[in-house]
């Protein structure tokens, strides 16, 4: 009896995320994105005075053109489930660069909490976070709908509601202390950084009464620092995000590829 001879290298490197974000013909257009990015953004910062944010925002601007062509394209292969997920795996991957770059300024650099703000300084506001995580929410259900579905979605989706539930009563929060601040004629204050339900000055570290003394003193849970607790809050989402992609399409391209009919 013959032993089998191993897999081609092609076909044991194929990872279907990667197979998925592959920008293949738009490969060319992209790099042409990125570098023509970086060249108004340097521009806009050492000629016109732009503050370092605006440099990333006109990268990132440039590079949705080719976004939009290859998105389109994936929802032409693999079709529509398919290509919410390449979106979604985009979107996230630049939300936990944000998220790296903060832990970066703080832990490393040494920064104070309020200097760091990523890359991004105008989107680290209680309006943008509380936007953002209800489309990641509204994105990954709808996605759940059109057939991404294995428990590690099911799983992605339930962190995600419990994410977007913690930005939501920061939320809340963060416009009652506006309102009470007006009340009071102050003016001025943003009322930016309000801890949520996890975390130093948390709901509950401060709810010892209604959870008990021993959740209400757990390390971490009740005394990490706000930047902390949406570090880790994104990186389990990322985590369930990759599993739950992997999962799914490594049955989704090979079935998409054999219902494409040869050229």
């Amino acid at each position: 009896m013959h032993a089998q001879p191993p897999p081609p290298l092609k076909a044991r490197l194929d990872i279907p995320i990667l197979t998925l974000l592959h920008p293949r013909e738009y490969t060319p257009l992209v790099l042409a994105a990125a570098l023509a990015g970086v060249v108004v953004g340097s521009l806009g910062v050492h000629w016109l005075g732009w503050p370092f944010w605006s440099a990333v925002a006109a990268v990132l601007i440039v590079l949705l053109v080719p976004g939009v062509f290859k998105w389109r394209a994936d929802q032409r292969r693999y079709g529509a489930a398919a290509m919410g997920v390449s979106f979604l795996l985009v979107a996230q991957g630049f939300h936990t660069v944000e998220h790296i770059s903060q832990w970066v300024q703080y832990h490393l650099l040494g920064w104070e909490a309020r200097e760091s703000v990523g890359l991004l300084s105008p989107a680290n506001s209680e309006w943008v976070h509380f936007i953002w995580n209800w489309i990641v929410v509204l994105i990954v259900a709808a996605l759940v709908a059109r057939g991404f579905r294995n428990g590690w979605a099911w799983a992605l989706l339930v962190w995600a509601l419990a994410h977007t539930f913690e930005h939501t009563y920061m939320f809340v929060r963060y416009l009652l202390v506006l309102q009470e601040l007006g009340s009071l004629g102050v003016a001025g204050v943003t009322a930016q950084g309000l801890p949520g339900i996890f975390g130093q000055d948390g709901w509950l570290a401060r709810s010892a009464a209604i959870c008990g003394p021993f959740l209400s003193r757990l390390p971490g849970l009740t005394t990490a620092n706000r930047l902390d607790v949406h570090f880790w809050w994104n990186t389990g989402e990322l985590a369930l995000l990759l599993l739950a992609a992997h999962t799914y399409l490594r049955a989704a391209l090979p079935a998409a590829r054999a219902a494409t009919p040869a050229p």
